[in-house]
């Protein structure tokens, strides 16, 4: 028998009190301790009001720092860091097209994603920030405390330090309530994560005019506006831990071990082969003065913007966006099995996710893309779904440092009990709500659609 230790260095594996402070947060809804939900747009307005912003559409000739590289035909910048517009070619036995090629951004960087949290007066506070990003159709969005590339906070730019980094780069003051990488666009960037992160202080933080302390109810109440809370706001407020422990946490339609095991089979099945290939003589696209297109018009464009952001850390930048074409739909079904809420998840292959395949929502496209023909499964039941069965619907913005007026809506879909009860389709399973935020909570394994959709999915619990 060995000794019996006297000392103790166990901990919790989580503390309640954070859990409770977050349900607290998430109860207060109308006003926090800087503004009332309700001066919210009065107080964006204004930050666009003291801040020149301005986005214009310019030739490739007039980007600069930037230029298509030869031989490769890449869109290139001259300091060799941010990020490179090339080809891509996919060869794979998953879904309806063997093979295709694209223009995609290579971004090797790891970026943060961040929310400092703090509690003032007894009630959990989040700091967002209002940024401008060239890329969103209002310009102006609710964005996390920090939200940068490698490049922006070593200031490859030579311009001013990102705001409050210190709180999440290099040694750091605070507790750590999530911590996690997260991909970004699989169809979109090539094999592109961040580390999404929400650090608790209790620090007396500068006050900044651009940023704003808000509870977790107020971003949640603002996640039911359109084009308001960013892309990288929705992927890290998913990251954070369940707020309360139901009495049906350990109920779902399948085991968990189960669910692992459907999204493995998935990344290990298919016989897929993805490669970065040079842009130009890319098959299927072309390259303007003006832009890169498919020659069909179909999907998406790369074009190249200038750029004006009195609030940023340079003032003034020019650089290529992605443009897609028409507005996307994200949607989840939902469905209550013996009582234990569920999503109907899609395990989808997209071409430059880092693991290749990530679970999805259950509708996830641009349907002016997709003929009658070929309109991708469950569309349809989406978009014809009576009122009363929409339990969510908003207009969301794609990541707008990136990607020109990419925007979406989400919706969360009750399905009836007779869609509820067809069987399957290959590639798709019903998850438990708890059990999406887990896999989310292992990154890596949600794609940022069906992140943004638990978000708003909890936003929409917290009121029921």
């Amino acid at each position: 028998m060995g000794l019996q230790r006297t000392d103790s260095r166990t901990v919790p594996r989580w503390d309640r009190r954070t859990t409770d402070l977050l349900a607290h947060s998430a109860r207060v809804t109308d006003r926090g301790a800087q503004l009332a939900t309700a001066e919210f747009a009065d107080w964006l307005a204004e930050r666009g009001r003291e801040n020149a912003f301005g986005v214009r559409r310019i030739d490739f000739a007039e980007l600069k720092g930037w230029n298509f590289h030869r031989p490769t035909g890449n869109l290139v910048h001259q300091s060799g860091r941010f990020f490179t517009v090339g080809g891509l070619r996919v060869r794979t036995s998953a879904g309806s097209f063997p093979e295709w090629h694209q223009p995609i951004i290579r971004q090797p960087e790891v970026g943060i994603l961040g929310i400092l949290a703090k509690e003032i007066d007894g009630v959990l506070h989040f700091l967002m920030q209002a940024k401008m990003e060239p890329g969103n159709p209002n310009l102006l969005q609710l964005s996390p405390t920090v939200q940068a590339t490698r490049s922006n906070y070593t200031r490859v730019h030579r311009g001013a330090p990102v705001r409050y980094v210190q709180y999440f780069a290099g040694p750091r003051q605070g507790r750590i309530l999530a911590d996690v990488l997260q991909s970004e666009h699989g169809s979109w960037f090539y094999r592109k994560y961040n580390r999404n992160m929400i650090v608790e202080t209790r620090d007396e933080v500068p006050p900044h005019p651009d940023f704003c302390w808000l509870t977790l109810g107020q971003l949640y109440e603002l996640l039911h506006r359109d084009n308001t809370v960013n892309m990288d706001s929705r992927t890290v407020l998913s990251s954070l831990p369940s707020l309360a422990e139901p009495p049906d946490d350990r109920l779902a339609l399948t085991p968990d071990a189960k669910v692992l095991s459907w999204l493995t089979e998935h990344r290990s099945t298919h016989d897929s082969t993805i490669e970065m290939v040079p842009l130009t003589g890319l098959p299927g696209w072309r390259r303007t003065a003006r832009e890169i297109t498919r020659e069909d018009g179909r999907f998406f464009d790369v074009v190249a913007v200038a750029v004006e952001a009195g609030n940023r850390e340079v003032p003034s930048w020019s650089q290529p966006l992605i443009e897609p074409h028409g507005e996307g739909v994200s949607a989840f079904l939902l469905h209550e099995f013996d009582g234990v809420p569920h999503v109907l998840a899609h395990a989808r292959m997209e071409g430059g996710l880092p693991l290749v395949v990530e679970v999805a929502p259950t509708v996830q496209c641009v349907p002016a893309n997709h003929p009658e023909d070929m309109r991708p499964r469950y569309l349809d039941e989406v978009l014809a779904a009576p009122p009363a069965r929409v339990r969510y619907s908003a207009v969301h913005a794609e990541e707008g440092g990136r990607f020109r007026n990419a925007v979406s809506r989400y919706l969360l879909v009750e399905a009836d009990d007779a869609l509820a009860a067809e069987p399957l389709p290959p590639g798709y399973a019903w998850l438990s709500a708890r059990q999406l935020e887990r896999l989310t909570s292992a990154g890596l394994s949600t794609n940022v659609q069906a992140r943004t959709l638990l978000a708003c999915l909890r936003s929409v619990a917290r009121s029921s």
